[in-house]
């Protein structure tokens, strides 16, 4: 297996709100009210921490087995900076979206300090969302 792609479809159900389709899912993104939002979802940044989080998890409990060690489970603690200033065009300056994520995981695991670190580093740099948020990605928009 080399390559799988993976596709989602959206509709606007409101200026804050969208409904995307993925798989037969339906994800409900949408703003807070302080944000012009319904608050019915999370919004697109904090989607990005749990698909982060999500992907850790996956990525991480496929290396321990690799490794040959137990990780019964995870805790994942995850945090974005976000300047607005971009968004709503009040500057040009700073880069629209986060300008760091820190992950803090704790993990529940038979091994000692030096194989969670080996693990961790492998978990990095295996992780896809990871590495599409580290990494220039070339995304197209055009219109229909």
């Amino acid at each position: 297996m080399n390559e799988l792609k993976f596709t989602a479809t959206a509709k606007s159900a409101s200026p804050a709100k969208t409904i995307v389709e993925a798989r037969g899912f339906k994800i409900i993104i949408d703003e807070p009210d302080t944000l012009g939002g319904t608050n019915h979802g999370a919004n697109p940044v904090e989607y990005l921490l749990g698909a982060l989080a999500g992907c850790l998890n996956i990525v991480g409990h496929l290396i321990a087995i690799e490794l040959g060690f137990t990780l019964r489970g995870l805790e994942l603690e995850l945090e974005g900076d976000l300047n607005t200033n971009k968004l709503f065009g009040t500057s040009s300056e700073n880069r629209a979206g986060y300008s760091e994520v820190r992950v803090k995981i704790t993990p529940d695991a038979d091994a000692d300090k030096e194989l969670l670190d080996k693990w961790l580093a492998i978990v990095n740099d295996r992780c896809p969302v990871s590495d599409n948020i580290s990494n220039p990605t070339p995304v197209s928009i055009t219109l229909a």
